[in-house]
């Protein structure tokens, strides 16, 4: 069957494998429809997996898939389209009981990144950790379920606690989850400043619902947060950017503000107001993954409407090209790959 293989850094090709094995048990197998770009797929490429592991490897950490059959002890319907988590979890540690599966004490890799992923015509996985997609939800909205809405939901509601009404800081609203961001806050009547990181995504950013769409590669997004907010400060920063965003997302918070952030493609270090960040009682929370049931939640909020930002859909052969407009930032809204 074909699979994308990373055999060295920034070196993908499409290659023959072997099919997996029958399903064993407590497995299912699927048909892979779809697989949704991420960032972290271009860490990969880059070489930057944060731990050891042996090259090649399937890429791929994000993905829909039909299921094909089931291994003893599953009862699942052929043909029923599923979201596969794509960290391979215990299941039986105590975040994992507590059905905090981002935090797994014993995780054994993440698909895509540190063992085979999706990007290959088919793949068993363990039926715990699939999720049924809802009728009505396409394929290629389904991919992006396990990684951008399941991240999204998480950190919007799990740890920044986003309620009705409130003012937020969406920081390059052109992202995967960027996109996702705003459709979710936009849905619960909340205020949107977006920031983009060039002119050319300010119509798409507006037509997209943005309130007040701002360009932090030129303007100052936290003299707008002001001047929006009456110089009060919004509720919430959604942050992924890092180092350039940073000390500016501070400032943009409110007394009691909450910036949640799950990214730092712009850098890892950054300076941070220790007095204003105690004296105004800032809460800043890290947010990395999402446990399962966020990607059930992202899913039910699809079938309600809330559908992703897919801004192409290409074929396996041209998922280097996804990954190079990625790493341009050259996309609005989600690349998906169909197989």
């Amino acid at each position: 069957m074909r699979a994308l293989r990373l055999f060295t850094e920034r070196d993908l090709r499409l290659a023959e494998i072997e099919p997996p094995p029958p399903p064993g048990p407590g497995e299912v197998r699927l048909r892979v429809r779809a697989v949704a770009l991420n960032h972290i797929d271009l860490w990969g490429f880059r070489g930057m997996a944060f731990a050891k592991r042996v090259l090649p490897i399937t890429v791929g950490v994000e993905a829909v898939g039909e299921v094909m059959g089931c291994g003893e002890g599953v009862s699942l319907p052929l043909g029923g389209l599923m979201v596969p988590y794509g960290a391979i979890t215990c299941g039986t540690c105590p975040a994992c009981r507590s059905g905090q599966d981002n935090l797994c004490e014993s995780i054994a890799g993440l698909r895509g990144f540190h063992v085979d992923g999706f990007a290959q015509e088919e793949v068993n996985v363990p039926a715990r950790l699939c999720v049924a997609v809802p009728k009505g939800v396409s394929a290629e909205d389904a991919s992006t379920a396990a990684v951008t809405y399941a991240t999204v939901q998480h950190m919007l509601f799990d740890n920044a606690k986003l309620q009705p009404g409130e003012t937020i800081v969406v920081h390059a609203v052109g992202s995967g989850i960027g996109t996702i961001a705003v459709r979710m806050a936009k849905a619960m009547g909340c205020t949107i400043i977006g920031t983009i990181g060039s002119e050319g995504k300010r119509a798409a950013a507006e037509a997209l619902g943005v309130d007040h769409v701002v360009n932090y590669a030129t303007d100052r997004f936290e003299s707008l947060a002001r001047r929006v907010t009456n110089k009060r400060g919004v509720d919430v920063v959604f942050e992924h950017v890092g180092a350039s965003t940073w000390a500016a997302s501070l400032l943009s918070l409110r007394m009691g503000g909450r910036l949640v952030t799950c990214g730092s493609t712009s850098g890892v270090s950054a300076e941070t107001n220790l007095m204003m960040l105690f004296q105004r009682q800032l809460r800043i929370f890290g947010s990395f993954g999402a446990p399962i049931r966020c990607v059930a939640e992202g899913l039910e909020k699809m079938a309600g409407g809330i559908t992703p930002v897919i801004d192409s859909v290409l074929p396996l052969e041209r998922f280097a090209e996804g990954l190079a407009r990625l790493e341009e930032r050259k996309v609005f809204g989600k690349v998906v790959i169909t197989l």
